[in-house]
């Protein structure tokens, strides 16, 4: 698969469950009243119907998975994790992998970022929130600049798999949810993150 074809498949897939869920209401007014806590737990429910819908099986905080023979909310201490639905092996690894991070400090995102940058999967997505678009780009150049850029060309060669940082915004000018949330995925070759 193409570099950033499945992020750009996932991404899409996002957008059109935000817009079919009936807790997306829930996630534009906890954005647009910067209620983190809540944008946290709405954002969870759409993420699994989002894995859902690409025939994943989730799991996550609130959303319990026997898939694995460990049943758990979370594993690895990520706040959500997704396997591919198919086959019948007992023990299987992620295909994407997400933390959902309401902190407004920059290095509690870092940290998120770093967490899903350890582990082998298709696909690795942090969410993050800022109150403006401009307080969101200013956000990714810091985390290209202190946490993807840490990992040498050889590291970032063999990483594998797209990362994509998605960041919440509160954007009353657009409709809901476009402008709310902006992808940013990660090049391995430049070591940033840049627009799709």
């Amino acid at each position: 698969m193409p570099e950033g074809a499945l992020a750009a498949r996932w991404f899409a897939t996002f957008i059109e469950t935000i817009r079919q869920r009936q807790v997306s209401g829930q996630l534009r007014d906890a954005a647009l009243g910067v209620r983190l806590g809540l944008w946290t737990q709405a954002l969870t429910a759409i993420v699994v119907g989002t894995c859902e819908r690409m025939c994943w099986k989730p799991a996550a905080r609130g959303h319990r998975s026997s898939l694995l023979p460990v049943p758990r909310e979370e594993y690895l201490s990520l706040d959500a994790v997704a396997f591919e639905a198919a086959g019948d092996r007992r023990w299987r690894f992620p295909v994407a992998v997400f933390e959902l991070e309401n902190s407004l400090a920059d290095d509690r995102v870092a940290y998120s970022l770093w967490k899903v940058l350890c582990v082998r999967s298709q696909l690795r997505v942090v969410f993050c929130y800022r109150q403006d678009a401009a307080e969101g780009s200013r956000l990714v150049r810091h985390l290209s600049a202190e946490v993807a850029r840490a990992m040498e060309i050889p590291e970032r060669a063999i990483l594998g798999g797209d990362t994509l940082l998605v960041v919440g915004s509160r954007d009353e000018t657009t409709t809901f949810p476009y402008g709310f949330f902006k992808e940013w995925l990660f090049d391995v070759n430049l070591g940033r993150f840049g627009r799709p």
